[in-house]
């Protein structure tokens, strides 16, 4: 049973990686909040949630302590409401899962939950630029961005190209894929592009797991293939609104 439960939890830590790295805008501060999280989830004789929720759950409390050292909020959005977004839109958590890992009710976590997908429409908009090598994805993504209520100022299909664009651009958020096939590397442009411009990147990826290992310099934005227009407008405000921190 203990191995049975190490090995559920040893699946878990990516995904309370991308919630934690969303969450405070920073690769190295989301991971010592799962880090973190994790010992006092060991130490706790409450298992009543699933390994997946509750480090959710444990993150989300360590968060909210304040304990740790982590970015203020400048935005209409209170800390439970970007909790809700990002648990039922990046990590696809069901409102009713949800609400018990925010410790709300689940009336007032689905009033929460409205209230911040209200304001998430009427957030401000900025210029994006998108870095991907699938012309039929990239106008999809195209599509989306422009949706959310952003500006696409450039579509990048190979590294070079992504370079040239963010030094004409200026853009203030990137939106990249991690595989450019023969057109180069996704990371390896936004390395180039944050030397000369800083702006909040999203990675998009179908293999997230790969890029939530904590072994090395890892994107604090992470979302999925395929991904719900919600999601994409979720990731783009936290990215906009509360920073991210490649270093």
């Amino acid at each position: 049973m203990a191995s049975t439960r190490r090995d559920d939890l040893l699946r878990a830590l990516p995904y309370a990686r991308r919630y934690a790295r969303a969450l405070t805008g920073s690769q190295p501060r989301g991971d010592l909040l799962v880090a973190e999280s994790l010992r006092e989830m060991l130490a706790s004789t409450d298992d009543t949630l699933t390994p997946r929720y509750g480090l959710y759950y444990w993150v989300t409390r360590r968060f909210d302590s304040g304990i740790s050292t982590l970015p203020s909020l400048v935005d209409g959005l209170n800390s439970k409401q970007r909790q809700l977004l990002l648990l039922t839109a990046l990590e696809e958590v069901p409102i009713e899962e949800a609400a018990p890992i925010v410790t709300l009710e689940l009336n007032d976590a689905a009033a929460q939950l409205a209230d911040a997908r209200e304001r998430l429409r009427a957030s401000a908009a900025t210029d994006v630029l998108i870095i991907e090598d699938e012309p039929i994805i990239a106008m999809d993504i195209e599509e989306l961005v422009m949706g959310c209520g952003h500006r696409v100022v450039g579509v990048a299909s190979t590294e070079a190209d992504a370079v040239r664009l963010a030094q004409a651009t200026k853009p203030g958020l990137i939106l990249a894929d991690i595989n450019l096939g023969l057109g180069g590397d996704g990371t390896s442009a936004v390395s180039r592009i944050l030397k000369h411009h800083y702006a909040p990147v999203i990675f998009v990826t179908a293999y997230p797991e790969r890029l939530l290992t904590g072994e090395a310099v890892e994107p604090a934005f992470v979302i999925t293939k395929p991904f719900e227009p919600l999601t994409l407008a979720i990731a783009t405000y936290q990215a906009v609104s509360g920073g991210v921190d490649l270093q």
